[in-house]
């Protein structure tokens, strides 16, 4: 077995597994896999056992549920992260994490490579590959896509078949699924057809909206500077919080999304994700910060959330713009600790109500009933000020 080593993001499907054997055969090298457990669950079942049987010298298994939860998710919710307005950017956000990990385990191996199982057309990448890059420059990364010639599924299983390497196949479920806390993501397949609709079967984190309970379910969700703390009254941590969520907002049908999105590489695509606890935690974490944040802050803040969104959704987490708005987020967050309720049904999430200890809205000033704190004849002198341009400009269009 070669000295040289390579460390590759490892999931134990299909592209994975032949890569394995793949990386041995045409770069001589031994191969360390590494899979971070980010909650997908059962999927790292074997995992280990799997890796050796394909090759692999060794394969590292990282619990990293907390930190993706804390230092992963709950800053990009903070920021309202939302892509073309409709993705809640679960795959996105996961790739940094991996990778660094990655990038870790390849430090500790003392392997000059690291290698991944992206495609040449897709995202993860390039997600993977800026982040191998901003912690070291001089890493060599391979990826087989952009080398090899085995260009479609066949080719892969007839390689796989060549080799014995143990990979599961099913005709029922033609889509690729990619699972974490903060969603599971289905393309490819019968879904390349962006006006066939995604059938139910697939759908693992949620019920049918149709087939969801016919009563609401109630949550009081608690947050502090930002990040959600407690449901319910109970405290949890970020990771246990987004597992529960799940559960519940999942059995309600919430956070289905189908949409087409334009990758950053050029081209468009289509995903269907399940994000149950992030559609949630989205609209609750907008209710507290309406009775918390200043409206000058909201305006400046939500300018920026579709770069921020950009940013994830290309893989410059570690870039110092991206930084940089956190660093503005953040700061606009010292305030937003309180409460939402929310009312979830049949797929969807409504707030019904928030407080928050240091609420800005005033009753005596917002009350439509007899007050003493408000003038109501100062407005007259406001809305002349505001409108004294619209006057001049009015005046002009009718001298012409």
């Amino acid at each position: 077995m070669s000295s040289q080593k390579v460390v590759l993001a490892y999931s134990g499907g299909l592209d994975t597994s032949v890569i394995v054997r793949w990386l041995i055969e045409n770069h001589g090298v031994s191969v360390v896999c590494f899979a971070a457990d980010l909650g997908q669950g059962e999927e790292l079942s074997g995992l280990d056992k799997k890796a050796k049987d394909t090759g692999a010298t060794k394969c590292v298994i990282l619990d990293l549920k907390e930190t993706f939860a804390k230092d992963y998710v709950f800053p990009m919710l903070r920021a309202n992260a939302v892509y073309e307005g409709t993705y809640l950017l679960g795959t996105s956000i996961a790739r940094p994490l991996i990778a660094k990990a990655q990038m870790e385990v390849a430090a500790k191996e003392g392997a000059f490579a690291v290698s991944h199982g992206a495609t040449g057309k897709g995202n993860d990448q390039v997600r993977f590959e800026l982040t191998y890059y901003s912690i070291n420059p001089k890493i060599t990364v391979i990826a087989p896509w952009r080398e090899w010639e085995l260009v479609s599924r066949e080719k892969l299983l007839e390689y796989a078949y060549r080799w014995s390497i143990p990979v599961s196949t099913s005709k029922k479920k033609p889509w690729s699924m990619d699972r974490n806390l903060l969603h599971l993501s289905f393309e490819g397949g019968i879904l390349e057809d962006p006006w066939a609709r995604p059938p139910e079967e697939m759908f693992v984190l949620t019920v049918s909206p149709q087939k969801a309970p016919n009563k609401e379910t109630i949550l009081e969700i608690e947050y502090l500077k930002g990040d959600p703390v407690a449901v319910d009254g109970k405290k949890m941590s970020p990771a246990q919080l987004m597992e529960h969520l799940n559960q519940v907002a999942g059995a309600n049908g919430v956070g289905r999304v189908d949409m087409v999105e334009s990758r950053f590489v050029g081209m468009k695509s289509r995903g269907v994700y399940e994000t149950p606890a992030g559609t949630v935690l989205h609209a609750a974490h907008r209710a507290v910060e309406s009775v918390t944040l200043d409206r000058e802050v909201i305006k400046i803040r939500d300018t920026l959330i579709p770069k921020y969104a950009e940013l994830v959704y290309n893989g410059f987490w570690f870039a110092p713009e991206r930084e940089a708005l956190q660093a503005l987020v953040d700061q606009t967050q010292q305030s937003v600790t309180g409460t939402a309720r929310v009312a979830l049904y049949k797929g969807s999430v409504t707030v019904i109500g928030r407080k928050a200890p240091k609420s800005l809205f005033d009753p005596a000033m917002a009350t439509f009933e007899e007050d003493s704190v408000y003038n109501q004849a100062d407005a007259e002198g406001f809305i002349k000020l505001n409108a004294l341009r619209l006057k001049i400009r009015a005046a002009l269009e009718k001298g012409k």
